[in-house]
């Protein structure tokens, strides 16, 4: 599978990804979006940003790149970026089909996308991404699988996209919501001709959100890649939102909370991939020094008391407004 290149890499931050969702399209629900973006949110001045952000990414180590059908331009971004230069065949590159991108550019748009996971749009997005990205992807993720997602049951679907691994693509989905760990173990139990369907799982996991852990050491043990996305809880964990006990543990360990928060994360014996959502290059360096934190017991038992019951924190999240 694509991922046991980055098992082997030797740079610290192998282990690190980066995510274009906050800066494939001008409106997201980060916290502190206007400070890192400023008022120009044209698509030139988003595909510049987002090159030099897959630049500085890839000058420190960085070898895989999540975009989605979803995050605007996203895809369209890291294409144009891996054309001009064509020897960079290390890149790892994920995306995900199963939101349709709706704002029309627009950070104001009263809806931003879409869900569907049915196999028209299944067939219908895999073709946009092959469009752009062509045999540049190695991983096709079906986006923020819930309990009740059709695409758990969809045998047809199943069949088809059995056909793309048999082709070389690595399936994986994501997950989001309170039950994410029910998500993840009905995923797992997903098989065509007696084989797991599923090679990897994105899942969000952070200081505030830890409901999903014992899900993905299961899914870990099974044999599939876990994607770790939202490790900065949208900007909730970063300075200067970040609670108290996580600013106390940054001051102690002299790094910033950002770095910290991800730490906690890379931690985790199941933790394969933990993503960067950083919308500018100081973010995505501080971000980087995740790996040389070096928590201590003391700092972990505070940092454990800073987890939220699963549907309060979502129902937070929920509430965050687009920027």
């Amino acid at each position: 599978m694509p991922f046991a290149r980055l098992a082997t890499a030797t740079t610290p931050t192998c282990h690190l990804g980066l995510g274009l969702a906050a800066v494939g399209r001008p409106g997201y629900i980060t916290l502190g979006r206007d400070e890192d973006l400023g008022a120009n949110r044209s698509a030139d001045a988003l595909r510049t940003r987002t090159h030099e952000l897959l630049d500085a990414a890839y000058a420190q180590g960085v070898r895989y790149v999540d975009v989605a059908r979803s995050y605007g331009r996203s895809e369209e971004f890291l294409a144009d970026w891996l054309a001009a230069r064509p020897g960079l065949d290390d890149v790892v590159v994920g995306s995900k089909w199963g939101y349709t991108y709706t704002a029309g550019w627009s950070a104001d748009a009263e809806t931003h996308e879409v869900k569907d996971h049915g196999l028209a749009t299944y067939e219908r997005q895999r073709a946009e991404t092959g469009e752009l990205l062509g045999d540049r992807l190695d991983l096709y993720q079906i986006h923020s699988v819930t309990p009740d997602s059709p695409a758990l049951t969809d045998k047809e679907l199943h069949a088809r996209l059995a056909e793309a691994a048999a082709g070389g693509l690595t399936i994986g989905f994501s997950t989001s919501g309170p039950a994410q760990a029910d998500a993840i173990r009905a995923a797992l139990a997903v098989t065509v001709d007696g084989a797991p369907l599923f090679r990897t799982v994105q899942s969000t996991y952070n200081a505030l959100e830890t409901s999903a852990g014992p899900a993905l050491a299961e899914a870990h043990d099974a044999g599939l890649t876990v994607i770790v996305k939202e490790g900065m809880a949208n900007g909730r964990l970063a300075a200067p939102h970040a609670p108290e006990a996580l600013r106390a543990v940054a001051d102690e360990t002299s790094l910033g909370c950002d770095a910290v928060a991800l730490a906690l994360v890379l931690r985790q014996p199941w933790s394969g991939v933990v993503l960067s959502g950083a919308a500018t290059v100081t973010q995505l360096a501080s971000n980087l020094h995740a790996p040389a934190v070096d928590l201590d017991d003391g700092h972990l038992e505070r940092l454990a008391g800073l987890a939220e019951d699963p549907h309060v924190y979502w129902e937070r999240r929920a509430q965050l407004p687009w920027h």
